[in-house]
């Protein structure tokens, strides 16, 4: 019977429907996409100009210095605090086999992470073992294909090692995840572009209204376009969403049960069960939606499915704007 549920939940996200509400929005070429907001495609750029790739460029507060060709995936990571994390072993730092990068370029060297991936820092190690391996076995899909960073970790999962992961989580646990998304209550936003995989707010673009979504976006986007560990996020929500999704996150409101209970009176983990607290607001909407779907289906998916079966869209930002509002 659930795998039944699990394959019509599939098809009515094909069709853009979650729990019977329609989360579709048609891009520029009229093709239906859900949560735009969370799941980013990046937009058609005329006459972009071409960063000097030989130009030395830093960041604040650190001593370090490289030419901008160096921040490269096929380099790793630009490490611009190495004495802010430990050290780097090298499947993070470098990559391993065939078809696995360097874990620190997309996570950055702390596991801070990026609105388009995981923050993974102070996540529990058999939480990490796991999720890698579910990745390996096919046990987790990203909602929207067309999204490059999610669609390119379901190719490093299906190629990195046991060996590989269990390096790489015993790293990434074994460092605190810091305080990295401000969240602000607003009824209207800066207008953005998608690029980057990321919103970028269009200087001089004005505001427009936030509607039901998470507008999250870099707090210096010069900083994040180099990578910079040190710099984080402001995710912009609707007024009112961090006290709704309190409501739902502490008691399951309508539509859900208490998150409290598995995730940890704080939401900062409990267990080999992830924390919550502080992490990015996209990405916590796309885990949702690939839970509710079914197309996140790993070992441990399944106690989800009462958690997420019959939320909304709105219920989905008001969760995630609380659980991002919470000290880590």
């Amino acid at each position: 019977m659930r795998q039944s549920i699990r394959v019509l939940a599939a098809a009515l996200a094909a069709a853009g429907f979650v729990a019977g509400v329609d989360l579709r929005a048609q891009d520029t070429e009229g093709a239906n996409r859900v949560l735009p907001w969370a799941y980013v495609l990046n937009e058609p750029v005329e006459n972009a100009d071409t960063p000097d790739p030989d130009e030395i460029v830093t960041v604040p507060g650190s001593s370090v210095s490289m030419p901008r060709s160096a921040i490269n995936i096929n380099d790793g990571p630009p490490d611009w605090h190495p004495d802010a994390h430990p050290p780097m072993p090298e499947v993070v730092a470098r990559g391993g086999g065939e078809g696995v990068v360097a874990c620190g370029y997309c996570h950055l060297p702390n596991g801070q992470g990026k609105p388009e991936n995981a923050g993974v820092a102070g996540q529990p190690y058999e939480y990490i073992v796991q999720q890698m391996t579910d990745w390996r076995n096919g046990l987790r899909r990203p909602g929207e294909p067309r999204m490059g960073p999610p669609a390119f970790m379901e190719r490093i999962g299906l190629a990195t090692t046991d060996a590989e992961a269990r390096v790489a989580a015993e790293y990434f646990s074994s460092i605190d995840f810091k305080p990295w998304v401000r969240v602000v209550e607003t009824d209207a936003v800066p207008k953005t572009r998608f690029a980057g995989w990321i919103h970028e707010v269009i200087e001089g673009g004005g505001l427009e209204p936030i509607g039901t979504r998470v507008v999250e976006t870099p707090e210096d986007l010069t900083r994040t376009k180099l990578r910079d560990d040190a710099s984080g996020f402001i995710a912009y929500v609707p007024s009112g969403a961090v006290g709704r999704g309190r409501r739902i996150v502490l008691t399951g409101g309508d539509n859900s049960v208490a998150c409290t209970t598995c995730h940890g009176p704080d939401l900062r983990g409990l267990g080999p069960v992830p924390a919550l607290a502080g992490r990015s607001p996209s990405y916590m909407a796309r885990q949702l939606y690939d839970l509710q779907t079914g197309l996140r289906d790993g070992a441990w998916s399944d106690l989800m499915d009462a958690a997420v079966e019959n939320l909304t869209l709105e219920d989905i930002v008001n969760i995630v704007a609380y659980t991002a509002s919470l000290e880590p």
